[in-house]
């Protein structure tokens, strides 16, 4: 026979647990967007094993595209949905020389990064987060670059990150569209 606490702290992290898993999938379905079809929440979502992948994307340029040899931050929520533990320990990128996991301060973390069951990892800004080291291309707002995450226990995870659409270009259209050419007929 359980004990009543034991009874109330099992319901609790359940409800808890729904509770996140709502709004995480109220958040990716774009609820909470600017009522115009445009979604708040950047990146993109993915899952491996029990580790939810949430709000992938590369930080927004500051005054251009981010130019061949800069070193671009990478935020993403992680979330592990049951014991045990696991850990992102490193990820890679052919569009980058080299991802490092580093803390708020800029300091390379070579340990990687716990995710606790059941509680949400915020690898943002200001905060430990992964920098994409060197990169290859140039990459504007806009622009997707391949990236694969690893895990201790889920394995690997790759996947297409956005780099976010930067703010400063409000007024400039969007470029146009390809168009459709037709042949003439012989």
């Amino acid at each position: 026979m359980r004990h009543p606490t034991q009874t109330i702290v099992r319901i609790r992290r359940r409800v808890l647990g729904l509770l996140l898993a709502a709004i995480l999938a109220a958040s990716a379905a774009g609820c909470g967007g600017g009522g115009d079809g445009e979604v708040d929440s950047p990146g993109t979502n993915a899952r491996i094993g029990p580790v939810l992948v949430r709000y992938a994307h590369l930080a927004e340029p500051s005054d251009g595209p981010w130019e061949t040899g800069s070193d671009v931050p990478l935020y993403v929520w992680l979330f592990n949905q049951r014991s045990p533990a696991d850990r992102l320990v490193s990820a890679e990128s052919p569009a980058a020389d080299s991802i490092t996991i580093v803390d708020a301060d800029g300091e390379v973390i070579r340990t990687g990064v716990e995710l606790p069951p059941e509680k949400l990892v915020e690898l943002e800004k200001d905060r430990t987060h992964l920098v994409l080291r060197d990169v290859r291309q140039e990459i504007r707002g806009g622009d997707f670059v391949w990236v694969t995450l690893h895990f201790e226990r889920a394995g690997s995870l790759s996947l297409q990150v956005p780099s976010q659409p930067p703010t400063y270009d409000k007024e400039s259209p969007p470029p146009p569209l390809p168009t459709l050419t037709t042949w003439p007929e012989p």
